[in-house]
């Protein structure tokens, strides 16, 4: 189906060489539409920006950007989001610099879902992974969207887990939606188009640029209710998120994890200045003011734990921090060989991982 008049010139704005998204937004105050700007003249549109953007936009687009974008409209699960348009996320709207337009694949009833934000670590550890996993589906079975930047680790986590809830999961990406990055996650982004969403409001063809993704870190924040940082290290872009959250005015909530953790200590820090302790999703829900929309709002547990008396031993000697072989056979007064039995049974059913240097760590409380 050919687009409208109005959508292609949506995209022939958003094109413009040099034309950037504060510029756009005040031409569309100046002018009313991109229609609008289009039919102003050249002298009309120098009092709002450069000359050489004015004589940018009177020439339009480069034609093979804007034939690419209108054809990658041609697949019904594509489409262009616009500040005009209803189904823009109304959180999204009211950030001070909202994209002029987004690219969107996917389910658009999802725009309107109650969503949160989870966020950590590329590197996180296996308890990470699986705290992300486990709060984004009981989030997303209590309601809310779950929202993330499909990097590796925390994010990629989060994804699945709200995919297997009950209210699904939205990617914002730092690529044109024509590219899957990183690579490694090109089943996951396939099961958001299909299940969920993937949005970017960089035109297609962008590439992996750095800078592009602390950018869409403010759509992550801004289309959510509250951002939860599940592992982060004190440098890290989860803490960019969590504060563009906070000048944003959303509810930043963080998990607490061993002191002895370079990974915690940016969760550890944003608790120190004010985020919400998360120990269960009750803790989101209860912060947020948020009654479930489900009958129940599951929380994280599991319960596949091998319970004979010796392993169970083994997890109190362990404790929640790494520890290697040598220091369990310490704690515990038992052989390096039956240590090594009972670890290798423990991470059989999901309750301990290996962690490089011979450590090993507990995955469940």
């Amino acid at each position: 189906m050919k687009p409208s008049p109005d959508v292609e010139s949506w995209l022939n704005l958003s094109l413009i060489k040099g034309l950037g998204d504060e510029s756009v937004r005040r031409l569309l105050v100046a002018f009313g539409s991109p229609t609008g700007i289009f039919s102003a003249s050249t002298r009309a549109l120098e009092r709002i920006v450069k000359t050489n953007i004015a004589h940018n936009i009177k020439g339009g687009a480069d034609k093979n950007k804007l034939t690419t974008a209108l054809k990658w409209l041609d697949d019904p699960t594509n489409s262009i989001i616009t500040l005009a348009d209803p189904d823009y996320p109304s959180l999204l709207l009211n950030i001070p610099d909202p994209p002029p337009l987004l690219y969107f694949k996917g389910q658009r009833k999802l725009l309107s879902a109650p969503a949160l934000a989870i966020v950590g670590s590329r590197n996180a550890t296996p308890q990470g992974l699986s705290n992300a996993e486990g709060f984004a589906e009981a989030a997303s079975n209590a309601g809310f969207c779950i929202i993330s930047g499909m990097a590796l680790g925390v994010d990629t986590a989060a994804h699945y887990g709200g995919l297997r809830g009950a209210a699904a999961s939205m990617a914002v990406v730092g690529t044109g939606l024509d590219i899957v990055y990183p690579a490694r996650n090109h089943e996951l982004a396939h099961r958001l188009a299909k299940e969920g969403a993937l949005i970017s409001e960089f035109p297609l063809g962008t590439p992996a640029i750095g800078g592009n993704f602390p950018r869409r870190n403010r759509i992550i924040s801004g289309m959510s209710q509250g951002c939860l940082v599940v592992e982060a290290a004190l440098r890290s872009g989860s803490l960019i998120t969590a504060r563009q959250a906070l000048e944003q005015g959303r509810e930043v909530l963080a998990i607490p994890g061993s002191i002895h953790s370079p990974l915690a200590k940016g969760c550890h820090a944003l608790i120190k200045q004010g985020a919400k302790l998360v120990e269960s999703t009750q803790d989101i829900l209860d912060e947020l003011n948020y009654q479930t929309t489900s009958s129940s709002a599951p929380d994280f547990e599991k319960n596949n734990i091998d319970n004979t008396a010796e392993n169970t031993l083994l997890l109190k000697y362990l404790g929640h921090d790494p520890a290697d072989i040598d220091t369990l056979c310490a704690r515990s007064g038992l052989t390096a060989e039956a240590v090594s039995a009972m670890l290798l049974n423990l991470e059989l059913v999901g309750v301990v991982a290996s962690l490089p240097g011979g450590y090993y760590q507990r995955i469940q409380n």
